[in-house]
């Protein structure tokens, strides 16, 4: 799966210097060196919300966000950084997001998710959800973080 990834990014660059620079610059950040942290439809993040957490004291603020009655998990940010996705509110049950993939390269972090909401006709409970997905990743030293979500 990660070759598959590196192969994708690698015929996306533009140039054959550009296609060597990202080959030895590329770092996936997938499964195994992700782990879910904490994924559900009860958050307190009432908006759409995505987070990169690089240190205890942000990992702090945004779990007292999220779920302040709840212990926080412990995150070694020597060797880790958290990733977080939050849907915000959605009117009923059947609504869920998923962390796909992260990948630093050239000083970036892209971090790939999916949501899923419920089709049409569906029968789903009327409660109001909140979905969200918290994962740790391998620490890497990027400047800058895009969240994209798969249209699929």
């Amino acid at each position: 799966m990660t070759a598959i990834i590196l192969a994708l990014a690698v015929l996306v660059a533009q140039s054959p210097a550009e296609q060597k620079a990202m080959q030895r610059n590329a770092m996936i950040l997938e499964a195994p060196s992700t782990r879910t942290i904490e994924k559900g439809d009860q958050s307190n993040v009432d908006d759409a919300k995505q987070a990169l957490v690089r240190t205890e004291a942000e990992w702090t603020r945004l779990w007292n966000q999220h779920a302040p009655n709840h212990p926080r998990p412990r995150v070694d940010f020597s060797k880790e950084m958290v990733v977080a996705v939050f849907m915000g509110s959605r009117p009923n049950a059947g609504f869920s997001t998923t962390i796909t993939s992260a990948m630093a390269a050239n000083g970036a972090l892209v971090v790939r998710y999916k949501e899923t909401m419920p089709g049409p006709g569906t029968v789903s409970a009327q409660i109001l959800t909140f979905p969200y997905h918290i994962v740790a990743i391998a620490k890497a030293d990027v400047k800058d973080v895009k969240f994209q979500k798969d249209e699929k």
